[in-house]
């Protein structure tokens, strides 16, 4: 029995790599079958009234059941917060009450856009910056180096949840950022802080916190050497909005991209460039990623791509050169490699042109991401035009899916694709059969093509 007002403690096993927990040590997860992953953590027995803690991480609620009919839907109402890009991610603004998971890299800006958007929103409504990481004097420093307002930005320097919350309480903000949850304890438990245990109970007394009381709150996290979030994977499942920032060192622009939003469409993409005021919007971001050359080159081809809701017109570069070895490499950067791997057989099969004996790597300029299929078509023509020495004409912009018996597939939001790239001044257009538009778009010629034969006539 616990003496002194300790509590009670007993050991488990906690899995860093799924967050589960076992009473006792194994070599193996049984949950996710990852090896050497079980840590050891103290946990509180919990007895009583304080057996409840993991209930009612959503709110306030009593378990009562109810006809979906008898709920009340009202506007969610959204707060604007400055910048139009972060905005678009977030869905439209800040909703009561939310909960949003922000990572990326060291020293990408994850710090420097939150005390940016929090000392915009502290001239018109209460806010609280609570950090585990920098001082109150380093804080001070950075605003003044961006030179931003900060007459009503209210710091709070702790690690402690329940003190955070506590005072938090006592603040009523309306915005809070803590930066990071990887810092941040509980008292309850006696790991380490950035343990999983820790940042799983962290992160749920804090959504408890947003939903009770109807903060808006963000949480930095960190990010491992492979480029995921820190911590438990039912850390990303415990928030309501999930952002990523993305960029390529040495590289001004920075990409935020959502992963999760509960309050808005996922895969949206929002552009910045770090500046010495910190970070700026880009409104257009398609100007940023094109190289207008002064003259075409074998092996580039304009695509234009979608994140989210937004046309993106980017520049996918190939280059196709004799391999010296037995088996010749494939690489790619911005795209998934298996995908290539599957177009070049495609065009030895359906197009009768083998690039077995040569080495193929795609790169997309900028640093940008493409997951949609409606890459392919950019792909094989920058591969058929390095392979072949010829550049495509100037002023010419591609998408579509290539299958695998060699048909070209339409993708969605075609007239939309052309109208952005009629709108950067692109005069030719080669798409899928399906996507061509009945009225045609002023200024542009587009050439609908329906299977692999027709597009090695274009180059």
């Amino acid at each position: 029995m616990a003496q002194g007002g300790k509590k009670a403690t007993k050991s488990l096993y906690v899995c860093s790599a799924c967050g589960a927990t076992f009473p006792k040590w194994s070599g193996q997860c049984s949950e996710c079958l990852a090896w050497n992953v079980l840590e050891e953590s103290a946990a509180p027995i919990a007895s009583g009234k304080s057996a409840s803690r993991f209930a009612g991480y959503a709110g306030e609620h009593q378990a009562v059941v109810i006809q979906l009919t008898e709920v009340e839907v009202e506007h969610e109402a959204r707060w604007p917060t400055g910048s139009g890009e972060l905005d678009r991610v977030l869905g439209g603004g800040l909703v009561d009450g939310s909960v949003v998971l922000i990572g990326g890299d060291p020293g990408i800006g994850k710090s420097t856009l939150l005390i940016q958007t929090l000392s915009r929103l502290s001239q018109g409504m209460p806010t609280l910056y609570v950090s585990g990481e920098e001082s109150p004097r380093q804080i001070s420093l950075r605003v003044q180096r961006l030179g931003l307002p900060a007459q009503d930005l209210r710091l709070l320097p702790e690690t402690c949840v329940e003190r955070i919350i506590a005072q938090a309480e006592r603040e009523r903000p309306q915005v809070m950022v803590v930066d990071s949850i990887q810092t941040m304890y509980t008292e309850q438990l006696q790991s380490a802080p950035g343990s999983v245990s820790q940042v799983r109970e962290a992160t749920a007394q804090l959504v408890h916190f947003a939903k009770r009381s109807g903060t808006a709150v963000f949480l930095v996290g960190h990010v491992t050497k492979e480029g995921s979030l820190a911590g438990p994977r039912v850390l990303e499942h415990m928030v309501d909005c999930v952002l990523y920032f993305e960029g390529e060192a040495g590289s001004q622009f920075r990409l935020i991209r959502t992963i999760k939003n509960r309050f808005g469409a996922v895969n949206e993409l929002g552009v910045f460039a770090m500046t010495d005021k910190g970070l700026k919007e880009v409104n257009n971001p398609s100007a940023i990623f094109l190289s207008r050359q002064a003259e075409s080159v074998p092996g580039s081809v304009i695509l234009v791509t979608r994140e989210g809701t937004r046309p993106l017109l980017v520049e996918v570069q190939a280059l196709v050169d004799e391999s010296p070895l037995a088996n010749p490499r494939r690489v790619t950067l911005g795209l998934e490699q298996n995908r290539l791997s599957m177009l070049l057989a495609v065009l030895h099969r359906h197009g009768g042109i083998g690039m077995f004996d040569q080495d193929v790597y795609v790169n997309v300029v900028g640093g940008v991401r493409i997951t949609e299929t409606a890459s392919d078509l950019a792909v094989l023509m920058a591969a058929l035009s390095s392979f072949r020495d010829r550049p495509l004409e100037p002023g010419l912009v591609v998408f579509g899916e290539v299958g695998l018996t060699g048909e070209i597939r339409p993708v969605p939001n075609g007239q939309e694709r052309l109208r952005e790239a009629a709108k950067h001044g692109f005069k030719r257009a080669i798409v899928p059969r399906a996507n061509r538009p009945k009225q045609g778009v002023e200024g542009m010629e587009v050439i609908a093509v329906e299977n692999l034969s027709d597009v090695l006539g274009e180059i």
